[in-house]
């Protein structure tokens, strides 16, 4: 896919001279997605020869996105990124993903304070002032938590992450440029994180507040304004690096309407989305409003920057294994990656034809011999060990064994 760009800007041309300016941008999409991305990124780290990730000049990324986004522009590699998010390994880069799982307390007792007042207002208006029962207990909403589980580690662990030496928690000492945008609340209006006025929050903060779902995370509130999910206003916010005179553009999305096809094996169990339930129809109806929202956007590109080269990569649109895993489950991170990986590769393959002359024109090239490689894996696999029941039957096995060839004939 191809879009354009406005005039570089004036700052970037001699940097433009020397070297193609390249951008990497991340949708959201909770916990699935950013495995998804992590296991796609280390596929597409491997496969791209001529293309450092940690060397982009600008990474943009929103909600789960920007976690990744940030990773790369404070110099972690994909594999430490899938080390740190994807293995379980409790070094000193681990990220707990039980941090996202803790109820948000604090907000479900604040809350609760406020019932009895607005109780006794809502019978004071159905009794006194003759408001039908309906209209008076509806302030009663006032009551509902904005989100159920508490999103402040979020902030702590990256904020541990990215203290360590050779990392910073702060937009202006980065390297490259990193933009994180969440929406401000109270206006709708997204909130360009890592943007000149908007450089000196904490990078952590601004994660946080990206990937504030509501519903399920509170909002987060930054000097005293409330910030919730950057997807609200747009699913990529690439313009922010367009504008900037991008060559390449690289996206990845991991969120894609489901296209079901009852002849296939894998998805037999459930040949219409109907028969998934509630769960099954609000992922697709969610999916296909960001993806169809991700389309319009894309087709703006074409229009709008016709001299950069854009480049999407985002799962297949019949992957069932990817479409009904639990967004909220890492008992299946691994697994998951590992398939994002080799979809990814296989993805490459299929474009290779179209892919490899674009990439090129940047200094790009694809590694032939890294995407056809059939044994190639982004983990490996878990040693399996036996049953304690299946070693019992194989020690009794032996014993009999034993016996009976010292048995006299």
């Amino acid at each position: 896919m191809t879009s354009s760009r406005k005039a570089p800007a004036a700052r970037s041309k001699d940097t433009r001279r020397n070297r193609p300016r390249i951008a990497l941008a991340f949708a959201g999409g909770g916990p699935l997605g950013a495995i998804y991305e992590i296991g796609a990124l280390c596929a597409l780290s491997d496969a791209l020869q001529g293309l450092d990730f940690n060397g982009c000049d600008h990474y943009v990324g929103v909600s789960a996105g920007g976690f990744i986004a940030a990773g790369l522009a404070n110099g972690i590699t994909p594999r430490q990124l899938c080390e740190a998010f994807i293995e379980d390994r409790q070094d000193d880069d681990h990220f707990d993903p039980a941090c996202l799982m803790k109820p948000a307390w604090s907000e479900l007792g604040d809350r609760a304070k406020r019932i009895p007042g607005l109780l006794g207002g809502a019978l004071w208006a159905w009794a006194a002032q003759g408001k039908s029962l309906t209209n008076a207990f509806e302030r009663m909403g006032a009551a509902l938590p904005t989100g159920v589980l508490d999103n402040e580690g979020i902030h702590l662990q990256v904020q541990r992450l990215f203290d360590k030496p050779g990392r910073s928690n702060d937009f202006r000492r980065l390297r490259a440029r990193l933009t994180l945008v969440a929406t401000e609340l109270d206006t709708g209006e997204a909130a360009p994180f890592g943007q000149p006025g908007w450089d000196h929050v904490p990078i952590s903060r601004a994660i946080q507040a990206s990937a504030a779902l509501p519903g399920l995370f509170p909002p987060v509130e930054i000097e005293g304004k409330h910030y919730v999910d950057g997807a609200l206003k747009k699913t990529v916010h690439a313009t922010v690096a367009l504008d900037e005179g991008i060559d390449l553009l690289l996206c990845l999305n991991p969120l894609v309407p489901f296209h079901a096809d009852p002849r296939a094996s894998h998805t037999t169990r459930i040949p219409s989305l109907v028969e998934g339930g509630l769960p099954a129809v609000m992922s697709q109806t969610f999916r296909s409003m960001i993806h169809s929202r991700l389309a319009l956007g894309f087709k703006h590109y074409e229009r709008a920057y016709p001299d950069t080269d854009i480049v999407l990569i985002e799962p297949d649109q019949t992957d069932a294994e990817l479409f009904f895993a639990n967004t909220f489950s890492y008992r299946q991170r691994r697994e998951l990656a590992e398939h994002a990986y080799q979809q990814t590769r296989r993805l490459l393959r299929q474009r290779a034809a179209v892919l490899a002359p674009r990439l090129q024109r940047h200094g790009v090239t694809l590694d032939m011999d890294v995407i056809h490689d059939r044994q190639r894996h982004l983990l490996a696999p878990p040693r399996r060990r036996r049953p304690a029941a299946l070693d019992r039957l194989h020690a009794t096995l032996d014993t009999l064994q034993h016996r009976l060839q010292t048995q006299p004939a």
